[in-house]
């Protein structure tokens, strides 16, 4: 990648909560989108092909897809992870090899089921670690989570079929923090487990946080006053960030408990307890974590890190897996993909405690699992295609907006992707005319087709690239030129702009080529044989990296239309 342009600004202050929410949703011009395409290109794919069936890639749900949850009924697996401010919230997707996985539906896809993500902040408000169960003793599926901004906290949905509609939130009372987990035992109490409130207490020692509380699935709350977490054995050698993230399981009459330890960074890992009674004390294994890639160096060849937030499942042939979050930092050691899911088979000490890694292990980018042939057209690992010409009746559920939906502003013809202009921005905490999806490689290419002209110099609409509210790149069409802008609450910043290859109205095809470290901006005129101009190249891709920016999501790709008059 070369410059092959000089590089300017122009610094526009924009309006800080000027508007009303009810403003943002006020009309003007229109895009048509007819396409999006994206395209995986990583060279560790490329490097390493599938030698046969069996074998597949790690992580087996590529991109942002934080804190999973995973269940099993019969030959089926359903699998959540967090959403934080973005809406539809909780995507489910489904397997039956544990390896290949398609994303179904999102599970809260309805307004009054996240009413509270107005005015929360995209990357640290919202959903966080959503946990999945199946209640044999009624044949109902739950959802629980935690709405962090809102006011009510914790809450649940439940279906009789997961992959349907799901109901109403029931918010649930007695219980405060976050990361509430949903336990049945064999003879039909159910339990929450949770990590409570931390206001005041001790960062780390010996200090858990985990609480216990009783719950009734008739009337569908708890029961009792809650109880902290009794711990037996080794405490850490390590000032460590406390427990959270926690999950029980019942196995061979015994119940363990998993959690997640040391913060969400470098540091973090899963831990492992046991108990002969949820009451009881809970034993901390002894070669705790259970899986970190803490000890590793930092400077190796293809990392995976910060490994933690782990769920245990049993398949139907008794083995014991599990599912993890972890990050894969790019060529350039870093990377805008945030927390992915990871897949590794369960082994046992002769103690008798469930593990991943111990000391030195390092979790796999290939493995294998007998019987099971990779997918990559499932979209879900690997490098793959994955395009929409907006056909169909509904957006499909990889396509996510900011804080609600945006039926406002964005509706399916037929034909294309109508989405209007509207004042509530990209860089606010209100629901902007914005659709997007995760972006999976460090090496992409995502282009999209988009008719446009703008009925006066605010509007504008064109390929957005979003990280949180405040680091934002915007490969604008506004009239007779196409920008690439830097978006924030405190400016547009205009870095790069070419002149439109046709007339305003007419189609033109934008796109985006990502080699891990820069990013190229390109537009052309959408006909035959018609060359890509350069808007930009060589542009900053850690300006968007979770190491710069902090906060929990990954960064998304998307089709976005505002107007700033």
């Amino acid at each position: 990648m070369r410059l092959t342009q000089s590089i300017y600004s122009l610094a526009i202050m924009a309006a800080i909560g000027a508007a009303s929410l009810t403003a943002g949703k006020k009309a003007v011009g229109q895009a048509e989108f007819s396409s999006f395409v994206y395209i995986g290109n990583d060279d560790y794919y490329n490097a390493n092909p599938l030698k046969g069936d069996g074998d597949f890639y790690n992580p087996v749900i590529a991109g942002w897809y934080s804190d999973p949850s995973i269940v099993r009924t019969g030959e089926d697996y359903y699998l959540v992870t967090s959403t934080f401010g973005y809406f539809p919230g909780v995507p489910l997707y489904h397997s039956r090899d544990l390896v290949n996985w398609r994303l179904v539906r999102n599970i809260l896809d309805r307004p009054e089921q996240l009413p509270g993500l107005v005015g929360q902040s995209l990357d640290r408000g919202g959903i966080y670690a959503p946990q999945i169960s199946y209640n044999p003793h009624n044949s109902i599926y739950y959802m629980i989570t935690t709405d962090v901004g809102s006011k009510e906290g914790h809450f649940y949905v439940t279906a009789t079929d997961p992959e349907g509609s799901w109901s109403n939130p029931v918010w649930l009372k007695g219980i405060d923090g976050i990361d509430p987990s949903l336990f049945f035992d064999d003879d039909g109490s159910a339990y929450i487990v949770y990590k409570e409130d931390t206001t005041g207490r001790p960062k780390w020692s010996n200090y858990r946080c985990i609480r216990f509380i009783a719950f009734d699935p008739e009337s569908g709350q708890t029961v009792g006053d809650s109880w902290p977490l009794a711990e037996a054995g080794v405490g850490p050698e390590e000032h460590l960030d406390r427990d959270e993230g926690p999950h029980i399981y019942k196995i061979d009459g015994r119940y363990f408990l998993i959690c997640a330890e040391g913060g969400t960074s470098n540091h973090h890992s899963a831990v492992i307890y046991r108990a002969d009674s949820l009451r009881g004390e809970f034993t901390r294994w002894s070669r705790n974590p259970a899986l970190t890639q803490r000890y590793l160096k930092d400077k190796r060849t293809n990392p995976i890190t910060c490994t933690g937030h782990a769920d245990l499942v049993m398949t139907p042939e008794g083995e014991w897996w599990g599912v993890f979050l972890g990050c894969r930092p790019g060529p350039g050691g870093f990377q805008a993909l945030g927390r992915e899911t990871y897949l590794m088979p369960v082994k046992w000490s002769r103690d008798g405690f469930p593990y991943f890694t111990q000391s030195q292990d390092t979790v796999p980018l290939t493995l294998h699992r007998e019987g099971v042939k990779h997918d990559p057209s499932w979209g879900s690992s690997g490098n793959f295609i994955w395009s929409d010409d907006f056909k169909g009746e509904s957006l499909r559920p990889e396509w996510i907006g900011l804080r609600g939906t945006t039926a406002d502003y964005c509706h399916l013809d037929g034909e294309c992707l109508r989405m209007q202009c509207c004042r509530e921005l990209s860089t606010g905490k209100g629901v902007p005319a914005y659709v997007g999806r995760r972006i999976q490689h460090h090496k992409f290419e995502a282009s999209t087709r988009v008719r446009f002209k703008p009925r006066n110099g605010g509007e504008s609409a064109g390929l957005l690239m979003l990280k949180n509210e405040s680091r934002q790149y915007y490969l604008a069409v506004c009239g007779d030129r196409v920008e690439l802008r830097t978006l924030s609450p405190k400016e547009v910043r205009v870095i790069a702009s070419a002149e439109m290859p046709c007339k305003a109205g007419r189609d033109v095809e934008l796109r985006v080529v990502s080699d891990g470290i820069c990013y190229d901006f390109y537009v052309r005129e959408a006909a035959r044989d018609a060359e890509w101009t350069p808007v930009a190249e060589d542009v900053d891709a850690s300006y968007l990296a979770c190491e710069r920016t902090g906060g929990f999501t990954g960064a998304t790709i998307g089709l976005y239309a505002e107007s700033r008059d």
